[in-house]
């Protein structure tokens, strides 16, 4: 059983790689980048040289390029001196045109470069030697007046290779106590404190970014822990620069305040009077730069003073997993009985109904009966048709829950039906009739279990059809859910955004067909993942 699960477990992980990087590779390669612009507001805000450089950091941040500006590179290298004469020359050496030689046709590619500017030539042998390419985009006048600055730029277009390295390579990080360089760290530790806000212990990091590292509250599920972290990248345009594991794991809905400590009191045992807040200090993360006055009345001079506000709602994950496992609960306590009930009443009124049912819901696409039931739902039972108009949030669940079960049901009465059939005519069950026992005893105690056993295995991965399905299905309802998120990532083209759900249901998918096997293994004898099984 080990070797088995730990094999599956490999080849899901070679899987998971190569799932991710295809479609990593399509969404960069085959996607026009410009696409990215088609929904940006600022864009065309900017002219001339801005618009270029407005066009490359966009490239940056969605993972299209790397590039560098000379000026960030003149900076960096006066970091230490900012009060040396030399950085304002070398700054204005890219104002003399002339100085630089470039080729129209091929979009201001530096060819050569005429001047006698030591950093300037240290620019370019450096990210020339490190396979930039170079783009020289001289200063524009109207007559004596400067309308667009010089831009002097590296830049290089990530391979695929790089691309996928990066991305698994920062899959997963872990927090260290060197994670912070900041002078106000001063002792790094990670050490075992006694909290006072949950009256349990917590273990709390210096010069880690975030000071609870594990800690207890009131709030599912209870334990938390900051130390090892899932980086799915940030979402640029949908989202502006978010976490997007933090949008699909954190809390959605209203802001909910309670009265409760500031850190700054805790530290010293004097009170004060204030209003709620809904602020979580046990998520503060390290703040650089100079705190605010609200911050410093909160926190006093703790640097860690950036807290997540608390929310009344469901994350989108949690709401997916809502919807898809009560979904995947309704077929099978429906389409099982039904199919069971099929086979026996084969050919007669029952079992037509039943496979006239099956055969509409396999006809007819997901979108049109997804409507068909809405407009029932809408207008029979008042359900709400937008999640967020439910007046009360469980009604809101109904209709995705059911446009996700009714397919489910149909396939499961499909199954049932003809599994129960061919076991009908079985050697054990016409011995089991020769011993006197009725058809009843026989569907109940024979029949049904050995036709179970096909189905046992796809309990888990009927789940994730149901998560899946949700893409569709949440759009339409406008439920905040990672199927949702998928959708809105597409439309707004947020590169990073399509490839976190993809790893959400790759992940999902290889978790399904493990538990799949393991499931059919406890319930079938027969089958035995030991060595010497059959």
């Amino acid at each position: 059983m080990r070797k088995y699960v730990l094999k599956r477990i490999i080849l899901g992980l070679v899987s998971f790689f190569i799932v991710v990087g295809t479609v990593m590779i399509f969404t960069y390669s085959l996607i026009d980048r410009r696409s990215i612009f088609a929904n940006d507001p600022s864009y065309n805000k900017y002219q001339n040289n801005e618009k270029v450089i407005y066009e490359n950091n966009r490239y940056q941040q969605f993972g299209y390029l790397r590039y560098f500006t000379y000026s960030s590179y003149i900076n960096a290298k006066y970091a230490d001196d900012p009060d040396n004469p030399q950085l304002e020359i070398d700054k204005s050496a890219i104002y003399e045109k002339s100085d630089f030689t470039v080729d129209k046709k091929e979009d201001n590619v530096l060819r050569n470069y005429k001047g006698d500017n030591q950093s300037v030539k240290e620019f370019i042998d450096y990210y020339q030697s490190n396979g930039y390419t170079l783009r020289y985009l001289a200063p524009m006048y109207a007559g004596e007046t400067l309308y667009s600055f010089p831009y002097f730029i590296a830049q290089k277009d990530l391979s695929v290779f790089e691309r996928l390295g990066n991305y698994f390579g920062n899959l997963i990080s872990f927090e260290t106590i060197f994670d912070v360089q900041d002078e106000r760290i001063t002792d790094r530790y990670m050490k075992w404190e006694w909290d006072v806000r949950s009256n349990m212990p917590a273990l709390i990091g210096n010069g880690t970014k975030h000071k609870y590292l594990i800690y207890f509250d009131n709030q599912f599920p209870y334990v938390h822990q900051n130390i090892v972290h899932i980086n799915l990248g940030i979402s640029v345009s949908l989202y502006t620069d978010a976490e997007i594991y933090q949008k699909i794991t954190g809390s959605q809905g209203e802001i909910v305040k309670s009265d409760q400590l500031y850190p700054v009191e805790i530290a010293t045992g004097e009170t004060f009077e204030h209003d709620a807040t809904a602020f979580d200090f046990h998520t503060v993360t390290f703040g650089y730069g100079k705190p605010t006055e609200v911050q410093t009345m909160m926190y006093g001079d703790d640097p860690y003073n950036n807290a997540i506000q608390y929310k009344d709602g469901i994350s989108m994950i949690g709401n997916s997993f809502i919807v898809g496992i009560i979904a995947t609960f309704v077929a099978y306590i429906v389409g099982l009985p039904v199919g069971i009930w099929m086979a026996r009443r084969k050919d007669k009124l029952f079992d037509k109904i039943g496979n006239l049912y099956i055969i509409f819901i396999m006809a007819v696409p997901s979108l049109a009966y997804i409507f068909i039931f809405a407009f029932i739902g809408t207008r029979a039972f008042n359900l709400p048709y937008k999640f967020a108009n439910a007046t009360i949030p469980i009604l809101g669940y109904i209709l995705p829950m059911i446009s996700l079960a009714l397919p489910s049901i149909g396939g499961l009465m499909k199954w049932m039906r003809r599994y129960m059939i061919d076991q009908m005519n079985s050697d054990y069950v016409k011995f089991a009739r020769s011993q006197g026992l009725s058809e009843g005893e026989i569907f109940a105690k024979h029949i049904s279990p050995n036709a179970f056993i096909y189905l046992v295995h796809s309990i888990p991965i009927d789940i994730l059809v149901c998560l899946t399905g949700a893409i569709i299905t949440e759009s339409v309802y406008s439920l905040p859910g990672v199927g949702r998120l998928l959708t809105n990532g597409i439309q707004k083209f947020d590169n990073s955004v399509i490839i976190a759900c993809t790893v959400f249901y790759t992940t999902l998918s290889i978790i399904a067909l493990i538990l799949g096997d393991l499931l059919l293994a406890k319930y079938d004898p027969r089958i035995s993942f030991t060595e010497g099984g059959n």
